[in-house]
Order: C-alpha cells, then structure tokens, then sequence
C-alpha cells in the first residue's frame, strides 16, 4: 500500500465498530487515532499504556491496514500474550498473520527464514545460558591464556562482558573501562575470547540469545533485498516500553521503519531505570531527532493513585535535567497525604512497618495489597526477622532470599570452618572456589584434611582439652595460639592439583589469620578479613554483578556485629536461612501475604498501600550512583517508580543511625526526600513521639 492510500483511508470516515471516543480519554483517543508517520507517546506511569497499544492496532486494523502489515514489539512473552488477546476480543476474530512478539521472538522468526544468508543453516539451535558459559569455557581452553597466571574472569562474567559489549554497540575494551575497570588490562585477552566464541558458534550452527538481535541486525545491514521485504512488510510498527531499549533493538526499530516511518514507540523516560544491563536512555529521549516530524503525545491522566500519591511523584521527578516533561494527573478522589517517617534504627523500622501493615489489615486491607519496596536486597534483612517473629506471612520476589545466596554462603563457610573444622560441606564450599578443584579432588583433599586433623581439634569442645584450651579466651593477654588448621592445610600443598597451588597458599594464610586469637570470635572481623584477603578476587572474577554481591558481604559484617560471637551469629545465620525458607513456603501456602521486593523488580506492579524503606543517603540513592550525573538522574527515577506503585497510601521511610563501617553510624535522609515539599507530607518522628515505656503496639501517630 502506498503512503498516498494510507494517508486517504485514514481521512476518509469509516464505519468503526469500537468507538473509540467513548472508550478511551482524550490523550488516549489522540494517540491511538494520529494519522500516520513517526509518533512518541509518552504515558506515564499508572495512564494506561497497554490499553493504548492495543487500542492502536485495532484502529489500524479497522482503517483497512492488513495484519501482515503490523507489527507489535514488547519485551516479555506476558505483555506481548496480553496485547494480542486484547487485541483478538477488540476486533472478535483471531488474527493469525498479525506478528507480534517480543525483539527475540520476532528475530528468531525471521532469522529461521534467512540464516543461509549469515553463513547458518536454518536448523540452528538456541544455547540457554548454561551452555554459552560452558562454549566460553572451551573457547578459553583453546587459548593461550592461563587462568592460574593471571586472574581472568569466569565464563559467566565473560559472557556477560561480551553480551553487554554487544547490546550497547561498544567494544570490549570500552565496556571494561566503564564497567569492569579491573579487567582493563585484558581487553585485548577477553577479545580474542569473544572472536573464538562467535566461530565456534558458527562451526556448531548455534546462536545465543544476544544473536537473535545482533545477527537479526546484520541480516537487515548486510543484505538489502532483505531489508527492503520486512520495511515493505511491516509498514506499522508499534513498539512498547520503549524506555527500555538497547542501542541493537533501537538500530533495528530505525531501519525497519526507514522506508515508511509509521512507527509509534510508547513508553516513559521517568521509568527507564536498567542501563545497568544496556538499556540506553537516550533513544527515548532523541527519539524525535531520529525521527523527523515525530509528534509527541502525553498520556498522563492517571487512574492509580490519589492526588495526594502523584503530588509527590511529580515533586520527585521534577529535578531531573534529562526528560521530558510530563505531569500525572489524577482521576480518582482525594485520599490521605503520604507519610514521611522517622526511625531510630532499622529494627526500629522494621517494627514500624510490620505494626503498620498489622493496624492497616485490621482497617481491612489485605496483606497482598501492601509491598514494601528497598533499593537492596539487604535493606530488608532486619524486616525478615521481624514479619517471622509476628507471624506476618511475606513473600520475596528480589531475587534468591538473602542468606541463600551464593555469596553469602561462600562468606560464613569460611567461618564455619574455623568454629567447626570438621564441618565437610564448609571445607569442600571453599575448596572448590580454588582454580582446578572439582568435586572429586574437593573429596579427596577433605579426606586428606580429616586425616591429619588431630583428633582434639572440633567445635564445642570442653576447655579441659588441649583444643578447648586453645579456643578458650584467656582472662589477660592472649598467649600465642597455633593456627591448627592452617598448619593442617598446608601439609596437604603437595596434594593440591599444580592449577591450585597459589591459590591454596592464599587460602592457607587466610585461614591462619581467622584463626587468630583477635580474630576468631568476631565474626565481623572475620567477614571483613576474608572479603579483603581472598574473597573479593573470587567475586570480581565470578560474577558480573560484583559490587552488588561486595556490598552485600560488608553489610552482613555490619549485621554480624550485634552477636556476642561466632558461635551465636552462626546459630542465628542457620535459623534465619530456615525462616527464608519457611516464610516462601508459607507464603506460597498463604495467599494473603506482604510483599517484599526490590523496587527494580516491583516496576508495572501496583498495590494499596507502599512502604519505602531505608531510604537513607548512600542507601537510596546508592552511594555508587551518586557520583555521575546519569547515575544520579536514574536513581531519582528509581524513586519515582517506587512512589507511583502506591494506590492509597505511602510510608517512606528511613532509620536516623544504620550498622556500618566500625559500628553504629548517624544517617542522612536521603536527598530525594529533601527535594520533596514538606507541605505534601505528614511527617511522623517515632523517637520522638515514643515514649521510654510507651509499648510499640500502640497506633503511630502523626505531627504537623
């Protein structure tokens, strides 16, 4: 169809059979009737963006454009589900030829047509995550580099260095400098990986995940007959969440749309909060110098929240440089303002929030209608403890619960075997993070380990013995205590696989440190002598997100600083792994439960009522985000999606002293709250108003 045709059906009435006028507000009708040509609809968070899309493709399928003719780009298998049915009940027929998917959906389809052309044949399979890591691994065995002369990244991390480099369009060595800085030094060693990886791809007529966008783009640059058959195919395409794309998925969006330029991209620059994992902000906010004569529609009447809720939304964004302009408006009635909330520390705030959900379920809000969203994952870990020991019922959806994580578990595993140098899954947990250990030799060195223990050398030990009597804490001075274990760890040197022979040098002197009568018994130090002697090597070389990870060791140092020592923070650590465990269970059991999450995984969710926690300087926003401009302007945009999850009611909340560094430390309230007006809160000081035997089962009150 020509673009004069287009152009004249949609002047020209038509007998509609939705009326679209009185099922969608003004802005809505705007957008989904614009005529054709380059279009940015910006909705804001809570105006109905889905409702928008669908109800564009049923306008065009309505005005005369075929199906085949459309397609709808999302980023999850739900919304792009969820789009299409609504479309299908809209229209009241099934619409087959209609394409319509997310970005890697739709490349394998048309990779499956073309893969001759890219030196593939059409039967080539997809590898999952599992298997790229290990065609990694083989493709660093074929090289001339060696991982026990150097410290070279795991395959995971590689992969995703490689993966990042290729969604963002950069090279390798760019990516190390912004994002790996400890790996620059083997830009040109990690590059001749990623060469070795893409022919072996090829050879095994194999693509991964990042392929199906990245050769999907070569196809269209390298073979212009082919580019010129899905411009003329798809002469509309709408493309959601566009906040969210990569430089490959914006390229793609751009050629397809050269020839025709009906694209209608609809997102919310306010929300684009994942340029961590490649997402550029800046397609959205160029998107009409890339376009020319692109029309802007803002949807931004919002059916959410009170006024009260969206007052402050706008309050939150309004000081970021980079974005456009928007301002929610509500459509619902008034309801209460939100409460700024003042505790003394983190217990204290975690039993302001779960007295809070209790007296707000007895108002008769149910829990599954309350979340309460963190920057962290361990900003929750006093919470946890809280919620188990009232009985309240939560459900975690930020990932692996805290203690079960991988990390955090390779952490006290070092102080497990000090306490208990018989614990075999301590022992075999550290032994295989060493180079060249695997499961057969981890078994025979602790065979070998327990061997030469001596036989006086466990945990709980009475005083009386010669290992109690180097356990025990002298009353003066410390007299000289033999590092039992490291002693023991070094008769085993020569049995060590030749890979591991530094590494388990390291590792002995680790352990003589954490043996050390200064030591020992604080498990604080202990986490923080490990994180810095051996451990933090091992995060850096294993996992992408390491600074994530890093954060986490040193605020379970901070949290192991309230137990007495080792042998208490350990029966604490076990019991709190348990209670994770048993609160997912319960929750899984209990449909009414509060939700705990990050707010990153909390984004297109909405509840009644919302708390924000921790929300100190340094926590939210992260001290690593305040430094960059960018960094800064993201984190405010975190913020703005945590606030535009409430419906009814929001509590922010942050604790005036934290555990940190040697010990308790004064907070500041987070810059983002300064930057709200003190006249759009309530502001409840609960150390101030509590008094020294006032019982914290009584209702929170509020202060002018």
């Amino acid at each position: 169809m020509s673009r004069d045709y287009v152009l004249h059906r949609f002047r020209t009435a038509v007998d509609l059979q939705i009326d679209y006028a009185a099922e969608l507000n003004e802005q809505q009708h705007a957008a989904v009737t614009a005529e054709p040509g380059p279009a940015l609809v910006l909705a804001g968070a809570g105006a109905g963006k889905t409702r928008t899309l669908t109800y564009r493709v049923a306008y065009l399928l309505e005005q005369g454009i075929p199906p085949e003719h459309i397609l709808l780009l999302t980023f999850t298998n739900k919304a792009a589900r969820e789009m299409m049915t609504r479309v299908t009940e809209l229209i009241g027929r099934e619409l087959p030829e209609l394409w319509g998917g997310t970005f890697h959906s739709i490349g394998n389809r048309i990779l499956r047509r073309h893969a001759g052309l890219l030196g593939f044949r059409p039967g080539f399979t997809i590898l999952d995550r599992e298997d790229a890591r290990d065609l990694v691994h083989a493709c660093i065995g074929d090289s001339d580099i060696d991982p026990k002369a150097t410290r070279f990244p795991k395959p995971d991390v590689l992969g995703d260095i490689l993966s990042l480099a290729l969604n963002t369009s950069r090279s390798v060595k760019a990516v190390l400098e912004a994002q790996f800085g400890y790996f620059a030094q083997l830009a040109d060693q990690i590059a001749d990986i990623g060469h070795r990886y893409v022919e072996r791809k090829r050879t095994g007529n194999v693509m991964d995940f990042d392929d199906l966008l990245a050769l999907w783009l070569r196809l269209l640059r390298d073979q212009p007959q082919v580019l010129e058959h899905y411009q003329r195919r798809f002469q509309f395409i709408l493309v959601d969440e566009y906040q969210d794309t990569n430089q490959l998925q914006s390229d793609l969006i751009d050629l397809l749309a050269a020839r025709n330029h009906n694209i209608m991209a609809v997102g919310d620059d306010s929300q684009s909060i994942y340029s961590w994992r490649g997402a550029n902000f800046r397609n959205i906010l160029h998107f009409t110098e890339r376009h020319a004569g692109a029309k802007i529609f803002r949807i931004e009447t919002n059916y959410r929240s009170t006024p009260q809720i969206l007052d402050l939304a706008n309050a939150a964004i309004a000081a970021n440089v980079h974005q456009h302009e928007k301002r929610l408006v509500p459509h619902r009635p008034a309801g209460v303002k939100p409460a700024l909330v003042a505790c003394g520390d983190a217990h204290e705030q975690a039993t302001f929030v779960a007295q809070r959900a209790l007296e707000l379920r007895e108002e008769g809000i149910p829990l599954e209608q309350m979340a309460v969203l963190y920057r962290a994952h361990f900003h929750a870990l006093e919470l946890q403890m809280e919620l188990t020991g009232r009985n309240i019922p939560f459900s975690i959806t930020s990932g692996i619960r805290f203690f079960e994580q991988a990390h955090i578990k390779d952490t006290s595993a070092f102080i497990r075997l000090v306490f208990n140098p018989r614990d075999e899954m301590a022992f075999k947990r550290l032994v295989l993070m060493l180079p060249g250990i695997g499961a057969k030799s981890a078994a025979k060195l602790w065979q070998g380990f327990l061997a030469a223990l001596p036989a006086d050398v466990g945990a709980g030990l009475p005083e009386s013995s010669p290992a109690g009597k180097r356990r025990r804490k002298p009353a003066g001075p410390a007299p000289e205590v033999t590092p039992v274990l490291a002693e023991t760890l070094q008769s085993l040197a020569g049995s060590v696989p030749k890979k591991a022979t530094t590494a388990w040098a390291q590792f002995t002197a680790t352990v003589a440190q954490l043996e050390a009568p200064d030591t020992r018994d604080h498990p604080s130090r202990m986490i923080e002598l490990a994180l810095d002697a051996v451990y933090e090597d091992y995060l850096q070389a294993k996992y992408t997100n390491y600074l994530n990870r890093r954060e986490d060791v040193e605020q379970l140092a901070s949290f192991a600083r309230q137990f007495a020592g080792v042998e208490e923070f350990l029966s604490q650590l076990a019991l709190l792994t348990n209670v994770e465990a048993d609160a997912q269970q319960n929750a899984e059991r209990d449909d009414e439960r509060l939700r705990l999450s990050t707010v990153h995984q909390a984004k297109g969710l909405e509840f009644q009522v919302v708390f924000v926690i921790m929300l100190c300087d340094g926590m939210f926003p992260s001290g690593r985000s305040i430094d960059t401009a960018d960094g800064l302007e993201e984190e405010r945009r975190l913020f703005y999606v945590a606030v535009t999850r409430a419906k009814d009611e929001l509590y922010l909340v942050w604790p005036m002293i934290r555990m940190a560094g040697g010990g308790d430390m004064m907070q500041q309230p987070s810059r983002f709250l300064g930057e709200l007006p003190r006249d759009r809160l309530e502001t409840w000081n609960l150390r101030e108003e509590r008094g020294a035997d006032e019982d914290w089962g009584s209702s929170f009150r509020s202060t002018p």
